[in-house]
C-alpha cells in the first residue's frame, strides 16, 4: 500500500498540464506551529475596535460574540506572485482535484491529498497522498485503493499524516464500497496507525461513526477533532444532515461532539476546515454560513467572524497569521465577495492581504481557485484547487 519514489505509479495517458478584535491579556500559550492547538490559562479579555460595523454582543453565561465585518473584504493589497507547475508529479500523471494541503514538521516540505488525477479515487490504482520536498520534487506517495474522496489533511506534531475520506458508497459504483466516511492516521512512511469511523459505513451524527468528514486537526495532548458532514451547505439540505465537530482521544475513543445543521452559534452548514490558534481556540470554516466560528476545545462557542469570506480552507501559522481560502463566493451564494485567499490575524480578525482568484470572471456558482490552503515557515502560501482551471497545487511567494 505504501511507496516511495522508485515505486512507479500506474501510467496514465499523457495529457498536457494545466499550465473585532480580541486580545488576551495575561494568558500563557504553548508556542505551537501551524494547525496544532495550544494549552493556555485564560486571562482577562480586552476588546478593541478595529473595523467599522463590528458590534460586541454579550451572550448568556458570559460568552461574548464579536460579529465580524459583514461587508465584502476584497479590495486589499496582494504582495504575492504565483509559481505555476512548481511541483513535479510522476511521469504521465497530472494534477486534478485536490482540496488537501499541509506543511511537514520540517516547515518546508509539503503534503497533499490528490484525488487520483480526477475528482475521485474510486477504482483508481494511483497513490493520493503525496509528499514534496521544498524544491518541488516528489519524494513519497501512498494510500492507493483506500479512498473515494480524499478531502482534508493534517500533519501532527510528531509528523504523522491524517487524511479524511469525505465520500462513501452510493449504491451504484461498486468501487466505492467499503470506503469513505473515515479518517486515517498514517506514519510519515504510510503505515496506517489509526482509523476513525468505519470505512463505508455512514454515521447519523450521534456517535463515533462519521458521515462525510471534511477535515481533521490534533491538539498537543493528542486529542483529535474532526469536522463531520459535507452535505449540509445547501439550503435544501435535509434537517437531519450531519453537521458537527467530533472530539476523540488520541487512541480514537469518542469524547464528545457538538453542533447540528443550522446558522446559529454552534450550528453548521458544512464545517469544511479546522485550525487551532496559539491560544488553543478551535477555528471552524463554516462554509455554508459564510463565516468562521471559534470555539474552546470543550465546544463552548466564543466568536463568529465573517470578514474572511466563504471559507473552504483555513490555516493558522505559529505567529497566528490566518490564511482563508474562499473558492465559492459569487453573486449567487455570497454576493459582493470575490474568490481568493484572504490573509489576516487570528488574534484580532483584521484582514490584511488578498490573493485573488486567477479567473477574473468566475461563474456565479460552483468553485474556482484554491479550496485548501497552507503556509510554510518562510511564509510561502500554497493553494490546492478542485475545479477546472484551478486543478493544481500552486505556490505563492512574496514579491
Amino acid at each position: 500500500m505504501t511507496g516511495v519514489i522508485g515505486a512507479v505509479d500506474c501510467p496514465l495517458p499523457v495529457r498536457q498540464k494545466q499550465q473585532m478584535s480580541v486580545s488576551y491579556v495575561g494568558g500563557r500559550g504553548y508556542n505551537s506551529s501551524r494547525r496544532h492547538a495550544a494549552m493556555f490559562v485564560p486571562g482577562r479579555m480586552r476588546f478593541t475596535r478595529f473595523l467599522p460595523l463590528v458590534p460586541a454582543i454579550a451572550l448568556a453565561g458570559g460568552t461574548t460574540l464579536i460579529q465580524g465585518h459583514g461587508q465584502p473584504v476584497s479590495d486589499l493589497p496582494n504582495p504575492y506572485r504565483v509559481i505555476e507547475n512548481y511541483f513535479q508529479l510522476a511521469e504521465g500523471r497530472w494534477w486534478a482535484s485536490t482540496s488537501a494541503v499541509d506543511v511537514d514538521i520540517d516547515g518546508k516540505s509539503i503534503w497533499v491529498a490528490d484525488r487520483c488525477a480526477a475528482n475521485s479515487c474510486a477504482g483508481s490504482p494511483l497513490n493520493p497522498v503525496l509528499k514534496f520536498e521544498d524544491s518541488g520534487k516528489l519524494v513519497r506517495r501512498f494510500g492507493e485503493k483506500m479512498f473515494n474522496l480524499p478531502h482534508g489533511i493534517h500533519v501532527d506534531r510528531d509528523g504523522n499524516v491524517w487524511v479524511t475520506d469525505a465520500q462513501g458508497p452510493d449504491g451504484k459504483d461498486p468501487n466505492r464500497n467499503g470506503r469513505g466516511h473515515a479518517v486515517y492516521k498514517f506514519s510519515p512512511e504510510g503505515k496506517v496507525l489509526l482509523t476513525l469511523g468505519k470505512p463505508g459505513v455512514p454515521g447519523d451524527g450521534t456517535g463515533e461513526l462519521l458521515n462525510g468528514p471534511c477535515d481533521v486537526v490534533t491538539a498537543p495532548n493528542g486529542d483529535v477533532f474532526v469536522a463531520d458532514g459535507h452535505s449540509g451547505q445547501e439550503r435544501t439540505a435535509p434537517p437531519d444532515a450531519v453537521a458537527r465537530i467530533v472530539k476523540f482521544t488520541k487512541a480514537g475513543k469518542i469524547i464528545k461532539s457538538w453542533g447540528k445543521l443550522g446558522s446559529g452559534p454552534g450550528e453548521f452548514r458544512t464545517p469544511h476546515g479546522l485550525a487551532f490558534d496559539s491560544q488553543g481556540r478551535l477555528f471552524v470554516a463554516d462554509r455554508g454560513n459564510n463565516r468562521i466560528q471559534i470555539f474552546a476545545q470543550e465546544g463552548t462557542f466564543l466568536l463568529e467572524w465573517k470578514q474572511f469570506g466563504r471559507l473552504s480552507g483555513i490555516f493558522i501559522d505559529k505567529s497566528d497569521i490566518l490564511y482563508a481560502a474562499d473558492s465559492e463566493s459569487g453573486d449567487t451564494v455570497n454576493p459582493g465577495w470575490k474568490r481568493g485567499i484572504r490573509i489576516g490575524s487570528a488574534r484580532d480578525g483584521k484582514v490584511t492581504y488578498f490573493i485573488p482568484d486567477a479567473d477574473p470572471d468566475p461563474k456565479p456558482t460552483g468553485q474556482s481557485g484554491a479550496e485548501g490552503v497552507a503556509a510554510d515557515a518562510r511564509g510561502n502560501v500554497y493553494g490546492a484547487g478542485v475545479n477546472a482551471g484551478a486543478q493544481a497545487l500552486k505556490k505563492y511567494v512574496r514579491q
